[in-house]
């Protein structure tokens, strides 16, 4: 067989090269008349390895996706593997893949992990290119997962005040992440393993938060919480992921991800999880996944959907945290808001900024303000222009362009309706901050 002709690249094979699916690529290949046999000898393995390929056994180790790029006559950079000394930076290996396909990619890495329980191995661990020069531990201990986690924690403090923070949380996951190709035990690997799912979702989500596409993150994210066997991690990669395609106008997709979430936590077993996590962390990410799945369908108009979801989440027990209790609040507001239910997310919202407030968390203190403001807007309270001005104020300070066009453009049309230049002269402010690049 020769290099794969260019009409072969259609969506499918972009979408599994993409994900590094080998499986399925090989699988196309059958399709169009390529035998096992024939697969085996251009990519040097054996029969009964493209069998168990295409059974479902991921191919990780990168320079086995080397071999098989080469032998298939695939550039490499459509696998995302080595380019010798000069590797690219992992987050740029799909820039010629539009959004459509980022998306689809996202959602069959989440129903992957999802769905594939218990069937991958941790001896083989997710490789990524090294470029040369850069300095390594020679092995991995405990004390590495701990910096990992201690990292993500703080970076994530700093994000929940300020906002913004991709650039920053995706420096140290292509850091981190490099440390995988560091010889270490297989506790020890399935720990840092949870840690990076961890890191990388919150890498994709701040850089969601600083309008930087963030997809390529929590594809990674799902890859490794799939290979650490971590519940939690892998709804908490949904969870994360759907919220940032709610707000760029994807809900349909994204309750593809919330459901898959579910489901994954469905068959959780305390105690089961080899990740750090706790257990606890459960009926938070189900209450979560549910207020989310209620936004969604909000915005598609699903009104009943929406209120039974609601109701989930509302009945789950209040979270401990004090950032999750706010969040809770938060996050109901927004519903109540989408449902019309203005009273209901007037209180929400006002229990939003006060346990905001205790825990010194800015960047949601300013978005439950916003929110506020825009429902005393829309009934007509006479405190709506001073709160609207107060977060206008505020939200000049966050490094979030997220929080600017999904909030501040609903507030100013919230101010045009009200009469007198004031108001006419915040509206104005409003949208132009919103649109101004930070």
């Amino acid at each position: 067989m020769s290099p794969l002709d260019p009409e072969f690249f259609d969506d499918e094979v972009r979408a599994a090269l993409a994900a590094r699916d080998i499986g399925a690529l090989y699988r196309l290949l059958r399709r169009v008349g390529v035998s096992q046999r024939k697969i085996a000898q251009l990519t040097g393995q054996s029969p009964s390895e493209v069998s168990e390929i295409i059974k479902g056994r991921q191919v990780l180790n990168v320079r086995v996706l080397e071999r098989i790029a080469d032998g298939l006559g695939i550039p490499r950079a459509r696998l995302g593997v080595s380019y010798g000394e000069q590797a690219p930076d992992p987050s740029s290996v799909e820039e010629d893949v539009d959004e459509d396909m980022k998306r689809r990619v996202l959602v069959a890495a989440t129903m992957a992990a999802a769905l594939r329980r218990g069937t991958q191995a941790l001896g083989e661990p997710i490789q990524l290119p090294l470029p040369t020069g850069e300095a390594l531990p020679s092995r991995l201990g405990m004390s590495h997962v701990h910096t990992v986690r201690a990292v993500t924690d703080r970076l994530r403090g700093v994000a929940r005040y300020h906002g913004g923070q991709g650039e920053v949380f995706g420096a140290a996951a292509r850091l981190y992440t490099r440390w995988m190709q560091v010889p270490a035990t297989a506790a020890v690997t399935a720990q840092l393993t949870a840690a990076l799912a961890e890191l990388h979702t919150e890498a994709g989500w701040c850089c969601h938060d600083e309008g930087v596409d963030g997809m390529g993150h929590f594809t990674r994210a799902l890859r490794f919480a799939d290979q650490a066997g971590d519940d939690c991690g892998i709804a908490n990669a949904a969870w994360h992921a759907g919220l940032a395609l709610i707000r760029t106008g994807q809900p349909n997709h994204a309750l593809k991800l919330f459901t898959l979430g579910h489901f994954r936590l469905r068959g959780f077993t305390p105690g089961k999880s080899i990740s750090a996590t706790d257990d606890s962390q459960v009926p938070t990410l189900t209450a979560r996944l549910s207020r989310n799945s209620a936004t969604a369908y909000a915005l598609m108009g699903g009104i009943d959907e929406a209120t039974r979801y609601l109701a989930e989440a509302n009945d789950a027990p209040p979270p401990r945290d004090v950032f999750e209790r706010a969040s809770a609040d938060l996050g109901t507001a927004r519903v109540q808001l989408d449902l019309g239910q203005l009273n209901a997310a007037e209180q929400s919202a006002a229990g939003a900024v006060r346990t905001y407030r205790e825990g010194h968390h800015r960047r949601g203190h300013t978005m439950a303000e916003l929110i506020l403001a825009e429902v005393h807007l829309r009934t007509g309270e006479p405190q709506g222009l001073t709160l609207a001005h107060e977060a206008i104020t505020e939200v000049r300070t966050l490094q979030s362009l997220a929080v600017r066009r999904e909030l501040l453009i609903p507030l100013a049309t919230a101010l045009e309706t009200r009469p007198g230049t004031d108001a006419r002269e915040l509206a104005r402010t409003a949208r132009k901050i919103a649109t101004t690049p930070i």
